[in-house]
């Protein structure tokens, strides 16, 4: 099954709902700020992604001061302090059970189901 982390308030966020959406409606919609990844989805999530914790993160959020986070810390320091602000996560990201997507530009969302 694939899941959408997804933002409403983010312009690329619904712009991948919106897109995903026109392609199927089998998928889940997990509204990850009011339902935040835990740690250990995290480290699936960046193993799925193939990509160092750094090259998902937001780093010009207050929280990733806030957390005490530089381009320098380690993936375990980034997804921590992820699993505690979740808005340190880039959006939209959309995977399932083998792969997943950074939807930037949003058209990557498409990517999951050519598979």
């Amino acid at each position: 099954m694939i899941t959408l982390l997804h933002n409403n308030r983010c312009w690329k966020s619904r712009e991948a709902l919106k897109l995903l959406d026109s392609k199927t409606k089998n998928y889940i919609l997990r509204e990850y700020l009011k339902n935040p990844l835990d740690y250990d989805e995290l480290i699936e999530l960046q193993k799925k992604l193939w990509l160092k914790a750094i090259d998902f993160t937001r780093t010009n959020e207050k929280e990733f001061k806030q957390a005490w986070l530089t381009k320098d810390s380690s993936d375990e320091e980034i997804l921590k302090a992820m699993s505690v602000y979740p808005k340190l996560m880039q959006r939209a990201i959309v995977f399932d059970d083998k792969m997943a997507i950074l939807c930037r530009p949003p058209e990557n969302v498409l990517n999951i189901l050519k598979k």
